[in-house]
């Protein structure tokens, strides 16, 4: 949660009369005026925003990110989603989401079905896929993570354990997003106490910050697979690369 600036308020809208100035703010300064006149304790709007709504592709890559005033209702996540992915061939083939069977009902309520049903599926992530009702039908049909009766062999892969018994696993991370936002709480203390201003900044740089990090994983990772791939061993269990394979011949 953070305070509204004064641009982001209705200018009628009074400034709570027990409201407690930050001791390191200064309201002028951070365009936070306290409205002239009568000073009321209710308010018609919210006067702080309710959450902070963030896509992330299943490695951790942070895609983009808004602010959510009152709610994190249906309608503000798909004006979100056809903001960011406003040409549908850019769009993905699938998005996890904790509320995505509310989210499923309510595009094709409001008929935006035909625009997405081509190019994406909704699905539940798998953190709340469990806490989800067993029977609702069109959760269990349409919004689970990992089907085993086949309807998207790109959610489930076979893969073996150590034992070489194989057995199904997820194919992608649905989970990023919420571990995105366990990494944040550790920051929410500070961002709590920021205008909007300063909020926007610091939010903007450490999603940039926290991008920049787990793409320096992803290539340590791909460099290190490239080593094992390149290194090859002889008929006694040597290791060599590829400049160094030995000539049977000699």
């Amino acid at each position: 949660m953070l305070r509204r600036a004064q641009e982001e308020r209705q200018e009628w809208l009074p400034y709570a009369a027990d409201a407690e100035g930050l001791e390191h703010d200064n309201l002028e300064e951070q365009e936070v005026e306290e409205v002239s006149g009568t000073k009321y304790k209710n308010y018609f709007s919210a006067p702080r925003f309710y959450c902070v709504e963030t896509i992330c592709a299943p490695c951790g890559v942070v895609i983009a990110w808004r602010k959510f005033a009152k709610a994190e209702g249906v309608a503000k996540i798909l004006r979100f989603l056809e903001d960011i992915y406003a040409d549908p061939s850019f769009r993905p083939s699938y998005i996890a989401i904790d509320k995505g069977c509310a989210l499923l009902k309510h595009i094709v309520k409001q008929g935006h079905w035909p625009t997405w049903e081509p190019t994406t599926q909704i699905i539940v992530d798998s953190y709340h896929y469990i806490n989800h009702r067993t029977t609702d039908h069109l959760c269990r049909t349409w919004c689970n993570p990992a089907p085993l009766n086949g309807d998207a062999p790109n959610l489930v892969v076979v893969d073996e354990d150590k034992e070489g018994r194989p057995y199904y696993k997820r194919a992608f991370n649905t989970q990023a997003c919420e571990q995105l936002n366990a990494w944040l709480g550790g920051f929410q203390t500070v961002l709590n106490r920021m205008t909007v201003s300063n909020f926007d900044f610091t939010m903007h740089v450490l999603l940039f910050l926290h991008t920049q990090r787990v793409i320096a994983r992803q290539q340590v990772r791909q460099e290190e697979a490239g080593d094992e791939s390149e290194d090859e061993e002889d008929e006694n269990g040597v290791r060599y690369g590829p400049q160094e394979v030995q000539d049977d011949d000699d």
